[in-house]
């Protein structure tokens, strides 16, 4: 334990990475990855299944949380730690991403977003300090600054146009943040896909000099090889004593490309959604239960996991369950999925420690080719 924010880097095989970041409520080793609890709530899962699994810290919402219970209330309940008996490390997404996709007739300005509540159609204004205030009531150890996320494709005005006000809401919400011992704010890069306007976003941000750095606006509709271009252009204008988050991704294949372009933290809604959509991911690749060739098949999905419910469940009877819409279905998955994910990370950890990256990277690949259904 420390009584102050710090980040580490232990090793490295290339450009990839592992270290920690040090907080007064616990390590977050890194390469990690945060399970979403956007509402306060890893979907599916207990808080002490999400922490046996390997997860050093998970991410809770502003938008969603600022709605419903609301933040004061929150931080009259003892904080967001307390209230979802999550002792760990949390990180809080500002809630622009949210503002943009689910709110209703928002307004946007130079101020902040003027928006109705997707939930009950009540108005809201989210401003870089309010986005902050909100923050600091939850109490969550990692805060980000408030931004815009634009969906791609976009024109290059577009893109720029949001990233210049990013910057001016990142001054504003590195003014705002009041944190304590040990909390920290992070900065996000934007600019879209055009290469100059990510490298001035990064080079403005660096400058700041925030605590770490996020990467934000991507998987947001691009291809693949256009995320990971980006994520090469920014890399260079990020400090290399700071943690550097990818914001919203992925899948499995996401998560070894980016570590291997020097990524340390990493959030998505991805594996716990699927486990509710009967989609399994596995060291196999991933798998479909609604499929008809699983309803006989009396296999584990992985007989050597370390997780029960991919050990001790037949392939046939977690197709029933699927099938059937049984809550416990939705459950097994999702547990599955967040323990190969947390797998994965511990997996490529190992591997930058002892120098042997690339041959996890093209190791798990093969394996995941071998069985998609």
């Amino acid at each position: 334990m420390t009584d102050r924010f710090s980040f580490s880097v232990a090793a490295t095989d290339g450009s990839a990475r592992t270290g920690a970041i040090s907080m007064p409520r616990g390590e977050i080793r890194t390469p990690a990855f945060m399970p979403v609890g956007t509402a306060a709530t890893v979907k599916a899962m207990y808080p002490g299944q999400v922490r046996e699994l390997g997860a050093d810290v998970v991410l809770g919402n502003t938008y969603h949380l600022m709605l419903r219970p609301g933040a004061e209330r929150v931080a009259e309940l003892g904080g967001l730690h307390k209230f979802m008996n999550w002792p760990h490390p949390i990180l809080t997404d500002s809630g622009g991403f949210q503002v943009m996709s689910l709110a209703q007739l928002r307004k946007l300005d130079e101020n902040g977003v003027t928006f109705q509540s997707h939930i009950d159609g009540s108005r809201h204004v989210l401003t870089p300090e309010r986005s902050m205030e909100i923050q600091q009531l939850l109490g969550s150890d990692i805060q980000m600054q408030f931004d815009e996320c634009v969906k791609l494709p976009c024109s290059d005005a577009e893109a720029e146009r949001a990233m210049r006000l990013s910057l001016r809401w990142a001054e504003r919400s590195r003014k705002a943040f009041a944190g304590g011992p040990g909390q920290a704010v992070f900065g996000i890069v934007q600019g879209g896909a055009v290469k100059p306007l990510r490298v001035e976003s990064a080079q403005a941000l660096a400058g700041m000099d925030f605590p770490g750095y996020a990467i934000g606006g991507l998987a947001v509709g691009e291809p693949q090889d256009v995320m990971l271009d980006m994520i090469e252009t920014v890399e260079p204008h990020l400090p290399a004593n700071k943690p550097r988050y990818l914001m919203g991704v992925g899948t499995p294949d996401d998560l070894i490309e980016s570590v291997s372009r020097g990524v340390d933290m990493f959030d998505c809604v991805m594996p716990t959604r699927a486990g509710r959509h009967g989609l399994a991911y596995t060291r196999f690749g991933r798998m479909n239960l609604r499929n008809a060739v699983h309803a006989t098949d009396p296999r584990p999905l992985d007989a050597e996991s370390d997780c029960p419910a991919a050990r001790d469940y037949s392939r046939a009877y977690l197709h029933h369950l699927v099938k059937s819409g049984e809550i416990l279905g939705m459950m097994l998955l999702t547990w599955v999925n967040l323990a190969y994910y947390q797998s994965l990370m511990a997996g490529m950890r190992a591997a930058i420690r002892e120098q042997r990256f690339q041959d996890f990277k093209a190791k798990t690949k093969a394996d995941w080719a071998g069985e998609k259904r």
